[in-house]
């Protein structure tokens, strides 16, 4: 985002306020997301598009100038080290950039384990 302080509602409100290049990408993103885990709930936490599942997080994502954020706590990220070695990361986030094609089969896969993961810490 360009740094306003903006204060979002809905994932609709934090995508239209993105600049037009990068709304299609947090769209196929939340899509993607919504496949994955489709009884999680869309909601804006830390004023990031985030899905809860069972009242707790299950992934972020963001726009950045140069790349898309997501985080998808931790677990997401050791389970998937592999994988996203080759992305810039932070504990619980990784950065797709902006002009290469994001992975949206790695998000979809990352998401169904977190939300398997948030699944059996319900019991």
């Amino acid at each position: 985002m360009d740094g306003k302080e903006k204060q979002f509602k809905t994932i609709d409100e934090y995508i239209e306020a993105s600049p037009k290049d990068v709304q299609g990408i947090l769209q196929r993103l939340r899509l993607t997301i919504r496949k994955a885990a489709p009884e999680a709930v869309e909601t804006i936490s830390y004023q990031m598009p985030t899905f809860k599942l069972n009242g707790k997080g299950l992934v972020y994502f963001a726009a950045f100038k140069n790349h898309i954020g997501l985080y998808p706590i931790p677990s997401g990220i050791e389970a998937f080290k592999k994988e996203l070695s080759r992305y810039k990361q932070g504990k619980g986030s990784v950065q797709f950039p902006i002009d290469k094609p994001i992975p949206y089969d790695l998000v979809r896969r990352i998401v169904r384990f977190r939300a398997k993961e948030n699944q059996e810490r319900k019991r």
